[in-house]
């Protein structure tokens, strides 16, 4: 049975998927519009690429807040609670590769792969450094102590030592917890410096598309896993 903190997020990443859906749909507008009248508004490109990129930092707040009330009911949702950062860098790849009609990531220059590269290097040592810490926190939640006060509950008579015993319990779980908590904001924080590094790199036409990109897999991930879990549901 999903949590309550679990039923909240639930709730709010629906609504949010939605709204990123109506700003895929004008993303795709203006980046078409462009292409067929061969004029960009800067102004107005910018302005699209910013409130895209709000929607997305919208969206690890509230994340981040309802983790701190239950980390686990988030940690439920997985690279650690949403999209591997890297999967940014295999969509250029694949739309360079493809050279896909109308969208501007084709034609990156030399000196815009450079930088990318540069900060795929940079984003993958991120990742490995989170992903260490992940396998570092699972491993603490089957802490050998951990065991050994759950088997000890299981023996213990009299009320004041089930008291004190309670107490170490519930200590451990909040180290535990707070670490969990700790390595999703670092994963988020690794998502949210790769969108930036791109973005940074793009011009305001190429920051559309490739947000126009990174939005349909957001979308296409949700689909999926809702398939999934009805699926699960049936089984």
């Amino acid at each position: 049975m999903e949590s309550e903190v679990g039923e909240r997020f639930s709730e709010f990443f629906e609504k949010w998927v939605c709204q990123l859906d109506e700003y895929l749909k004008l993303l795709l507008r203006v980046s078409t519009e462009s292409v067929v009248h061969d004029v960009c508004d800067q102004s107005e490109l910018q302005t699209l690429a910013s409130k895209v990129t709000q929607h997305y930092k919208d969206y690890f707040s509230v994340k981040w807040s309802l983790a701190h009330e239950d980390v686990l009911a988030i940690n439920a949702f997985s690279w650690v609670t949403g999209w591997k950062p890297s999967t940014i860098f295999e969509i250029i790849d694949s739309v360079r590769k493809n050279r896909v009609p109308g969208l501007s990531l084709a034609g990156l220059t030399q000196e815009q792969l450079r930088k990318i590269e540069e900060l795929r290097v940079k984003i993958r040592l991120q990742e490995e450094k989170v992903e260490r810490e992940m396998e570092r926190q699972q491993m603490a939640m089957a802490d050998r102590k951990m065991l050994e006060l759950a088997r000890f509950t299981g023996r213990v008579q009299d009320s004041e030592t089930m008291d004190r015993v309670d107490g170490l319990v519930e200590v451990a779980l909040k180290g535990v917890m707070a670490g969990l908590e700790k390595v999703m904001k670092a994963a988020d924080c690794v998502r949210l410096r790769t969108l930036k590094g791109v973005l940074d790199v793009l011009s305001p036409l190429q920051c559309v598309d490739f947000l126009a990109a990174t939005s349909m897999l957001q979308i296409q991930l949700r689909k999926w896993g809702k398939k999934r879990d009805s699926i699960s549901r049936k089984e």
